[in-house]
C-alpha cells in the first residue's frame, strides 16, 4: 500500500535558530494529533544537524533540499547525498522546478543525483511538471511523461520503488494559482499509467504521488480526497505551523 505524505519544502528560508523553532513546534503539534499520514520536512543544508537534534523521526521526517551528483571531491560548494544522509536525514528532494530552472539541472544530472540518493539510503522526493506555456498549448502529458523516462527509466523496478514522486505545476508554484482538483487528478492519474507501462501496475499502484502547487489548509482537503493524489509537497505554507497543520489534518 502506499503511503499518504505531507513534506513541507522550506526553500531558502529561515535561520537555524527560527528553523529549530519552527522544527520544534511542527514536532510537538504532531505529537498530539491524529494524523492520517506520514509527514516530512525538507530544511536547508545548513539546519539539518541541529533539527535533527530536535525532532522524534518517528513522528516528523527530515529530509534535505538538493544534494550534488557526485559523492564527493573538488566541488565548492556542494552537498553529496553520503554528507546528507550523515546527519541523520531520511529524505531529499530531486529535480524541483527552481533547480531545474534557475541552475540547469537536466535529466543526467538527475539520474546521477537519484542514484547517489539511493546509494546512501535516502527516499528521493523526485519532482515532475510542466511549465504554463506547455500547459495552455496542450503537451503538459508529453513533457512530465518525458521527465520521468529520462531521468528515472534507468532504474529497477525495486529501486523505482524507494521513490516519492511530486507533481508540480510550475505555472501554479508562487503564483497564487492552483491546478484545480480534477487538472491535478488527471496528471496524477496519467503519471501512474506511464509507471504501469514500464513497471508494471503493482509498482504503479504503490507509488505515491504528492501535489506540489500552492497547497494551501483551504484546498488540501479537495485534492487529497482524489484516487491518485497521495498528499503535498508544500512550499510557503510549510512555513507556519498552524498552516503546514491545517494540510496534515486535511487527511
Amino acid at each position: 500500500m502506499r503511503k499518504n505524505i505531507v513534506a513541507g519544502n522550506w526553500k531558502m528560508n529561515t535561520t537555524v535558530p527560527e528553523g529549530v523553532a519552527l522544527a520544534k513546534e511542527v514536532n510537538e503539534a504532531l505529537k498530539g494529533a491524529d494524523k492520517k499520514c506520514d509527514v516530512v520536512i525538507c530544511v536547508p543544508f545548513t539546519h539539518l544537524v541541529s533539527v535533527a537534534d530536535v525532532i522524534d523521526q518517528n513522528v516528523l521526517g527530515l529530509g534535505a533540499e538538493n544534494c550534488a551528483d557526485h559523492k564527493s571531491g573538488a566541488y565548492t560548494g556542494e552537498v553529496s547525498a553520503p554528507m546528507v544522509a550523515s546527519t541523520g536525514a531520511k529524505y531529499v528532494i530531486l529535480g524541483h522546478s527552481e533547480r531545474r530552472q534557475y541552475y540547469g539541472e537536466t535529466a543526467e544530472t538527475l539520474r546521477e543525483k537519484v542514484a547517489l540518493a539511493l546509494e546512501n539510503g535516502l527516499t528521493p522526493i523526485f519532482c515532475i511538471g510542466e511549465v504554463l506555456e506547455e500547459r495552455e498549448n496542450g503537451t503538459y502529458n508529453e513533457v512530465v511523461k518525458a521527465q520521468i523516462v529520462d531521468a528515472l527509466f534507468n532504474l529497477s523496478a525495486e529501486d523505482f520503488g524507494k521513490l516519492v514522486l511530486a507533481y508540480e505545476p510550475v505555472w501554479a508554484i508562487g503564483t497564487g494559482k492552483t491546478a484545480t482538483a480534477e487538472q491535478a487528478e488527471d496528471m496524477h492519474a496519467h503519471i501512474r499509467a506511464v509507471i504501469a507501462e514500464k513497471y508494471g501496475k503493482e509498482v504503479a499502484d504503490n507509488t505515491s504521488i504528492l501535489y506540489g502547487g500552492s497547497c494551501k489548509p483551504s484546498n488540501a482537503a479537495e485534492l487529497f480526497a482524489k484516487p491518485n493524489v497521495d498528499g503535498g509537497l508544500i512550499g510557503g505554507a510549510a512555513l507556519k505551523c498552524a498552516d503546514f497543520m491545517g494540510i496534515v489534518n486535511a487527511f
